[in-house]
């Protein structure tokens, strides 16, 4: 295995969670390394000196890409992180809910899903006819969010429900979900 990646993460992260749909859906050979996050490991020397710096070169064709993938990063991944936060994290960790967090943010997910269904009257999938990054990267957040209250908001907007059923439904997707 000296020529196959490697990805180090929890299969908690959201983060880890995208490398690892993304390597799932390329079909590419890894090796998963656990990191575990709880007694600080990510913080360690051994670990930080496995990044090195990354190259990102956008294609001609990556306009609307990148536009819904900002969409993702700034509207969409903050309220969904925050719910994640507050309805799938805390109770593991048995830390009482901020219900004020909650509804602020069922609230700004709301506005962006209302988006979302606006765009995918017009195509399949956020950045057009294909699969994209811009529909993966949602991948880790919604899988937690359908186990909660927010379910509700994905499932009361016909082209958002379908779009959310087609991705998580992925092959690939399907082997992340599996590592838990």
């Amino acid at each position: 295995m000296a020529n196959t990646t490697k990805v180090h993460g929890s299969v908690l992260s959201t983060a880890t969670r995208r490398v690892l749909v993304c390597l799932y859906e390329k079909g590419l050979e890894f090796e998963f390394v656990p990191v575990n996050m709880a007694v600080g490991e990510h913080k360690k020397e051994a670990f930080l000196s496995l990044n090195g710096t990354p190259l990102v070169t956008p294609g001609r064709q990556m306009a609307t890409l990148s536009v819904w993938m900002e969409v993702e990063a700034h509207h969409f991944e903050p309220a969904a992180s925050k719910l994640n936060w507050e309805l799938c994290f805390k109770p593991l960790f048995k830390i009482p809910t901020d219900t004020a967090a909650v509804e602020e943010n069922e609230a700004k997910l709301a506005k962006v899903l209302d988006i979302y269904e606006s765009r995918l009257t017009q195509s399949k999938y956020l950045g057009g006819d294909s699969f994209t990054l811009a529909d993966l990267h949602h991948l880790p957040s919604i899988s937690y969010l359908m186990g909660t209250q927010i379910k509700k908001l994905f499932d009361s907007r016909p082209h958002v429900s379908a779009w959310v059923a087609d991705i998580t439904s992925r092959p690939a997707w399907s082997k992340v979900v599996a590592m838990n």
